[in-house]
């Protein structure tokens, strides 16, 4: 069970990424698919915790940039269209790990 939720767990995280930026922003999707993937950095609030890892710990509300008060301010990005496609991928980001938590 812990091998499909892993292969779950970053499938979302790398290729329905692609999948968003191929379906949406057909015209630049590879540019979008990387901004996509690089929103994957707010993971970097992992290196607060102790231990940094821990595959049952739900992230959601837990590590400062997975909370609900950072998913109100990616949010409010979507609203700009310089920051859109980084909200999206904030966003999305943080459904994946809400996803991910229910599993635990």
């Amino acid at each position: 069970m812990e091998v499909l939720r892993f292969f779950i767990h970053y499938g979302l995280h790398l290729i329905f990424p692609g999948l968003i930026a191929w379906l949406f922003f057909r015209e630049n999707w590879r540019k979008v698919w990387l901004i996509l993937v690089f929103t994957m950095l707010i993971d970097l609030d992992h290196l607060l915790a102790i231990p940094i890892f821990d595959p049952h710990r739900c992230s959601i509300n837990f590590h400062p940039l997975h909370t609900y008060l950072a998913g109100i301010a990616y949010i409010s990005l979507l609203f700009l269209n310089r920051t859109r496609v980084l909200a999206i991928g904030l966003l999305f980001h943080l459904l994946t790990d809400a996803i991910d938590c229910l599993w635990l």
